[in-house]
């Protein structure tokens, strides 16, 4: 409870900060000021220049990188726990090598939508598309005859899903791609929350609070597998329901950060590892403090991408990498000394 609050606590400040940080400096007074004047019109006297920073350009990238954030960390948790696999995370099922191929075939192939759609916005739907195309493939060499979802065999099909869809986007940029396409998709395989607006963040928003409210609720379903398939079943669970349920959702939830923007490598894989050191493996506590931390690591991060070069927007991607991998090797060496 405590943790909770801390981690609320610091996610609601550190909201209210970043909103400031950028190439216009804006004081948190201001910021809240424009809060406040959006919540109650009139409660605050502050310049359009400023409201429309922090209310248009701003807002909807820390709501986004708070989303995004919280789905992967909590989507690495459960699936963890799930597979029995400390490797694994949101990528697992060959979401994201299927949505950058589906990316790759929208911005190299060039598909023109209609002059009322955004480009960006036929991007992520050409990445949603490629990436439940994936997983409806993944899923298809999975399913044994009884229907069940066998972790080895599942976590291969993901492997092998993700290998096709890479050497996929390959032969597309090599084959049909310019200089420019090939920039272009390197920038969206690095991940970026730039081109967020305000609808999509809400409806990241909205997934994610959805997502940690029924991961949480089905908590004890997921400490059951915590000694594995057969305890899961002798306390009742049905484990081939379970899985499907599980692997189905988080790849949705994955499915639709990645769409929106971008693979977001180390934040599904590493937050739910550095919480369960913490608070230990019961996922009632684990889900919750897991998305907290995942939403307060990736505002930090897209924080630190679009401020940290001048002129210059860093993929989130790499600030990401940068602080997870230290903090993943970290973590190997002191289980490796507790051997």
């Amino acid at each position: 409870m405590v943790a909770g609050i801390a981690l609320t606590t610091a996610l609601l400040v550190t909201g209210v900060l970043v909103l400031g940080v950028g190439s216009v400096r804006i004081p948190a007074g201001d910021v809240l000021d424009v809060v406040l004047r959006r919540m109650w019109p009139g409660h605050a006297d502050v310049s359009p220049v400023t409201d429309r920073i922090v209310w248009e350009l701003r807002l909807p990238r820390v709501l986004a990188a708070a989303a995004v954030g919280a789905g992967l960390a909590l989507c690495g948790a459960a699936l963890q726990s799930l597979t029995g696999n400390d490797l694994a995370d949101p990528y697992l099922l060959g979401v994201s090598s299927g949505a950058a191929l589906g990316a790759v075939m929208t911005i190299v192939l060039g598909w023109t939508p209609p002059p009322d759609v955004p480009a960006g916005l036929a991007t992520s739907v050409g990445a949603f598309a490629g990436a439940l195309g994936a997983l409806v493939l993944v899923l298809a060499l999975a399913a044994g005859r009884s229907g069940d979802l066998p972790p080895a065999r599942t976590i291969l099909a993901g492997v092998a899903v993700a290998q096709l869809a890479g050497a996929g986007t390959s032969l597309v940029v090599m084959v049909f791609g310019d200089r420019q396409g090939a920039r272009e998709v390197l920038a969206w395989t690095l991940g970026s929350f730039a081109g967020v607006r305000t609808t999509s963040a809400w409806v990241l928003v909205a997934g994610a609070v959805l997502a940690t409210v029924l991961l949480t609720g089905s908590a004890r379903t997921l400490d059951a597998f915590a000694f594995g398939e057969t305890s899961a079943r002798s306390l009742g669970v049905d484990v081939g329901r379970a899985r499907w349920t599980f692997f189905v959702g988080c790849a949705l939830v994955t499915a639709g950060t990645v769409a929106v923007v971008g693979p977001i490598g180390f934040v599904g894989l590493t937050v739910p590892h550095v919480v369960r050191l913490v608070v230990g493996p019961a996922h009632a506590f684990l889900l919750p403090l897991s998305a907290l931390t995942g939403a307060l690591l990736m505002v930090w991060s897209d924080t630190a991408a679009r401020s940290l070069a001048s002129g210059q927007e860093i993929p989130v991607g790499v600030v990401t990498a940068l602080v997870g991998a230290p903090v993943l090797v970290v973590l190997l060496r002191r289980q490796a000394r507790q051997v």
